[in-house]
């Protein structure tokens, strides 16, 4: 009997059935723009034989103006279906099915080409579109349908036309996009012309047997956005033009909502789909923050949808359902919705992959085979780069001994895991654990390694991390100033008025744990939506709650500094860094750069104002938190080395850049694919 009944029951469609209730969401690699099409089906390849039921590739352009940017892959040519072919193939091989995405851009193409319903130009992009006339709309929908066709003869199983998200469809939907006054525009139902017949001319390219999702923007949260009763409306419309299923779209990309990061709860918006049930006959797929069965199987059970969509757990994690199905959850690799290496990267043109699995977007190159020799390796430290290092060695069937002075494996990510929004640390930590005794890594804890413990040894890896920064000002030895691990590891006494020296990663990780106090509003969904101004879409338009976002007080007044001269988060992650600085403003944090930390006193922090140190300034607190930066821990390196024993050092220990789990599980995990 399974845990999964539901997540696991096969979905008949009519004319073909899938597997199970798992779709596997469109994500943008940037691997078809390489051009190397056997790494893009391998990619695909490896989730088919993880057991998926089906999968929507990222979104393909259906010509050069509807690109995401220029030089975006899509299916224009012969050659494009030959390419495509060869992903088909390998998907089918695998017992997989594939669906093709394809996505117009309107005017969120990075491009002076782009297209719109109206010149109206995105807040997300610095090119204004050209609006359609009717031979320009006319082309659109042939050259979408075109693509449907193409898809179909490259082997592709379905195909899915992204209508949410705020991209070309979704613009002609709701006024604030939409100002034209001729069939394409004014009321609702000439806004919604446009979706409704793209799907019935898709439908009437690819015949009958044939899937057609249509990915529908259930709740814009974008100011003038659409009603739930439009939502409705255009549901039932697409289907009885043609739709096999309806997928969920949340949000546009310029909403000031976040909704997929790893702050947003668990299934946040499983209940936009559920008002959906019931109101078309066609099967409804949910999405967004759903990353274990347990959600999954939760969702599906409560009636929520037919069908849940999983994108960034299937880069963790390739083999998701193949484990639950032989019900080995427990060593599913977690998503933990950072962002970090998936959508950062898609976004600066860079190949998609996971913190958590490097081997994401690169199962041709980086290849972890049985070693050939079964060898002794110590590594020491069990942070993220150690972790990885130990596992990945242990996989390959190395006899691998992991030291660190502390009780509990993680290092760092345990310091990351107290941060209020940053839950998904905890199940990290606990899967490392899984799978190190899964692995028969033998573990050393509250064990300080030297270089006795480490003869005898094959291959040494020092993974000892990082040791804070002295940021040397005059009185950081009183009583009042605290180092950020005191203050993350609890029990530190902070004061109501908090100076936060450093305003990197860890400083406003630490200005958000200092201003929050009880349960975390990521663990509570109505007080997650109220702190974010999200409400029921029958109740207020594109699901914006009239007041705004209502966060509670701030636990204390945080000044958050920084020396550098520039935006405080600027170098945040790309995706997420706007979440960061967003929700300490609603906490009241004050923010300051530029600065130069004086001295610091009974009073508090005092400071100055640029190079030629103006404006003196005293910022009146209780407490001073240092988060100056990072050095690497390199003592056990050195001295080893100086002994002559050959030494990898990876991680913090090697390069200290803002506690770059990212970084070191690559480098962990690569080092030992070589030992």
């Amino acid at each position: 009997m399974t845990r999964y009944p539901h997540m696991l029951a096969p979905l008949d469609l009519g004319f073909t059935t899938l597997k199970n209730r798992v779709l596997m969401g469109s994500m943008h690699t940037n691997l078809e723009e390489r051009g190397d099409w056997n790494r893009v089906a391998e990619f695909y390849a490896t989730r088919a034989r993880g057991g998926v039921g089906l999968m929507v590739t990222g979104g393909m352009a259906p010509n050069p103006e509807g690109g995401v940017f220029p030089g975006a892959a899509g299916l224009y040519t012969t050659q494009d279906i030959a390419n495509h072919r060869v992903v088909t193939d390998r998907v089918h091989a695998a017992d997989g099915k594939i669906a093709m995405q394809i996505l117009h851009a309107g005017r969120y193409a990075y491009g002076p080409d782009c297209v719109a319903p109206s010149p109206v130009k995105s807040p997300i992009s610095p090119f204004p579109p050209r609006e359609l006339d009717e031979a320009g709309i006319e082309k659109q929908i042939a050259d979408i349908a075109t693509a449907a066709a193409r898809a179909r003869e490259a082997g592709y199983d379905g195909v899915e036309v992204m209508g949410s998200e705020g991209y070309f469809l979704n613009q002609f939907l709701v006024t604030h996009t939409n100002k034209r006054t001729d069939r394409w525009g004014g009321s609702y139902e000439n806004r919604m012309r446009l979706p409704v017949e793209v799907v019935r001319r898709v439908r009437e390219a690819v015949g009958d047997d044939f899937i057609v999702i249509y990915r529908l923007s259930m709740i814009d949260l974008v100011p003038n956005g659409s009603t739930h009763d439009e939502v409705v409306q255009l549901a039932q419309a697409v289907e009885a033009a043609g739709a096999t299923i309806l997928n969920t779209g949340i949000g546009w990309h310029e909403a000031r909502v976040p909704t997929i990061a790893t702050s947003v709860p668990r299934a946040a918006f499983a209940w936009v789909t559920k008002k959906l049930m019931g109101k078309v006959g066609v099967p409804l797929i949910t999405s967004n923050r759903i990353n274990t069965p347990e959600v999954a199987e939760e969702v599906l059970a409560e009636g929520c949808a037919d069908m849940v969509s999983l994108a960034r757990p299937f880069l963790a994690d390739a083999e998701f359902v193949a484990k639950a199905q032989a019900g080995r959850a427990e060593t599913i690799a977690p998503c933990i919705a950072c962002n970090q290496a998936c959508l950062d990267h898609t976004f600066a043109g860079k190949v998609s992959s996971c913190l958590v699995n490097p081997r994401a977007g690169f199962e041709t190159e980086l290849v972890v085979t049985p070693a050939e020799t079964a060898r002794r390796i110590a590594v020491v430290g069990a942070g993220p780069a150690g972790l990885a290092a130990a596992l990945t060695a242990a996989e390959r069937g190395h006899a691998v001994t992991l030291y660190d002075k502390a009780a509990r494996i993680g290092g760092q990510l345990n310091m990351a895991r107290r941060i209020p929004g940053k839950e998904e640390f905890h199940g990290l930590v606990d899967w490392f654990e899984t799978m190190l005794a899964e692995r028969g890594v033998t573990c050393a804890l509250e064990t300080e390694a030297g270089a006795a413990d480490l003869a005898g040894f094959d291959a040494v890896v020092i993974a000892t991390g990082v040791r804070p920064r002295d940021p040397q000002i005059p009185g950081q030895d009183g009583p009042n100033v605290l180092g950020y691990a005191e203050v993350l590891a609890g029990g530190a006494p902070v004061g109501p008025r908090v100076a936060v020296v450093g305003a990197g990663g860890i400083g406003f990780d630490v200005a958000e744990f200092l201003v929050h106090d009880g349960e975390s509003a990521t663990e509570s969904l109505p007080e997650w939506m109220r702190e974010w101004g999200v409400t029921d879409p029958d109740a207020a338009r594109s699901g914006l709650a009239p007041e705004g976002p209502q966060p509670g007080p701030p636990a204390r007044q945080v000044t958050l500094l920084q020396r550098k001269a520039e935006k405080p988060g600027k170098r945040l992650g790309k995706t997420t860094g706007w979440i960061h600085r967003a929700g300490l403003q609603m906490k009241g944090v004050t923010m300051k750069a530029g600065v130069n930390y004086e001295r610091i006193d009974v009073q508090g922090l005092h400071i100055s104002h640029g190079e030629a140190r103006e404006r003196p300034e005293l910022i009146a607190c209780d407490t001073v938190v240092l988060c100056a930066g990072q050095v690497p821990e390199r003592a056990l390196a050195d001295a080893l080395e100086a002994q002559g024993v050959a030494v990898h050092v990876i991680g913090g220990a090697d390069v200290a850049a803002e506690l770059d789990a990212k970084r070191a599980i690559d480098q962990g995990t690569r080092l030992a694919a070589t030992l």
